[in-house]
């Protein structure tokens, strides 16, 4: 396959990794994460200012008419240097599935504040007991007159703690795992009946469980067809998996040089340690992995937009390469390192870290491996 950037993907991918390399070194990077929102409202200024929280919205809402490639090239970059504005569940997640199911009134209601930056938006979509299966939802939007009451509880709900609106993926028919019967609400953040228990994650980041009890959202509130709303959802998850996908290619590219820098460096019996040979092959495999998962996110994208059918299980190979291959490299370059490989001070194990979360978020390894062989 020929893979070739266009001018403007080029011009965007040296912007992104010149604001990375500019403001996310790993002092920063911690310094941000223990604030009491865990991100700079400033950089996430910078990104409105500079157009990115606009790229995958439509021209007629205000954007700039992006693609999946031109998030994975942001995304990239943004792994590089783990950056922590809530640009995947604000306008990855909330975004797409407002431009996919919101009436026009909706968008032209939401959309500006979430391309200026003003208005920032989280996607509740993963239960206790449904692992990975997006379909399997027991939260419920109950219809009492022209409102719909909705009840349950949402887990790992990302960057919920400063989102305006939340969308809710909710049941309102069927049994609890029919795809059918799933729909989806924009809900306001301070809406009576909604609590949050706020939480850090591994990584860094900060996530939410979301209690809805007996909370009241208006029809118009619906994004797409009530009952249908699993196609969004998985479209959503789509973009969402090749967004982390990205990201992870940009963390481990990180881990592999970092990693082949170190053992040039240190030495071992009056030799660095890239001089052994068993080392040479270790590092070599860890590139060949990243490169793999290099490729396999390009072709995942490429599909995704040409035939999403065919698209949807390229998906579950790359993220079954980005579990497998991100971890194994991720673990090799801390065992290269020796100790010090997981200690805070060094920027390799906060990598690392980033690199299980992903694995766990829309299905690991294992699971991506199943539903490939389906």
């Amino acid at each position: 396959m020929k893979f070739n950037f266009s001018d403007e993907q080029r011009m965007m991918q040296e912007s992104v990794e010149r604001f990375v390399a500019d403001n996310y070194n790993l002092e920063s990077r911690v310094a941000l994460s223990a604030t009491e929102q865990g991100f700079s409202t400033e950089y996430w200024q910078s990104m409105a200012d500079l157009g990115w929280l606009g790229l995958p919205f439509d021209e007629a809402d205000g954007g700039l008419g992006g693609n999946q490639i031109d998030i994975m090239v942001i995304m990239e970059q943004f792994g590089k240097g783990l950056v922590l504005e809530p640009y995947l569940a604000s306008i990855v997640m909330g975004g797409g599935a407002l431009r996919r199911g919101g009436s026009e009134a909706l968008k032209s209601e939401m959309l500006p504040g979430v391309i200026d930056g003003s208005r920032q938006l989280a996607f509740a979509y993963a239960e206790h007991q449904a692992r990975f299966d997006l379909d399997d939802v027991t939260t419920t939007a109950r219809k009492d007159g022209q409102t719909f009451v909705i009840t349950g509880q949402k887990s790992m709900v990302q960057s919920a703690a400063t989102a305006n609106q939340i969308v809710v993926s909710v049941r309102t028919s069927g049994g609890q795992v029919d795809q059918n019967g799933i729909s989806l609400f924009l809900i306001d953040a301070d809406t009576p009946g909604i609590s949050r228990e706020d939480f850090p994650t591994v990584d860094g980041l900060r996530a939410s469980e979301v209690t809805f009890k007996d909370v009241s959202v208006g029809a118009e509130r619906v994004l797409g067809e009530l009952d249908n709303g699993f196609g969004i959802l998985q479209a959503v998850a789509n973009d969402a998996m090749l967004a982390l996908g990205a990201e992870a290619v940009g963390a481990m590219e990180i881990l592999y040089k970092d990693t082949v820098a170190y053992t040039q460096e240190r030495e071992q019996f009056d030799h660095p340690l890239s001089d052994f040979q068993v080392l040479q092959h270790r590092m070599v495999d860890m590139f060949m992995e990243y490169e793999q998962c290099k490729s396999m996110l390009y072709r995942a994208t490429m599909e995704a937009i040409q035939d999403p059918e065919k698209g949807q299980r390229t998906i579950h190979a790359l993220m079954h390469a980005v579990g497998k291959y991100g971890i194994f490299i991720g673990e090799n370059a801390v065992q290269l390192h020796g100790g010090m490989g997981v200690t805070e001070e060094l920027r390799l194990g906060h990598y690392f870290k980033r690199m299980l979360v992903i694995d766990s978020m829309f299905g690991n390894a294992d699971y991506h491996l199943q539903k490939f062989a389906a």
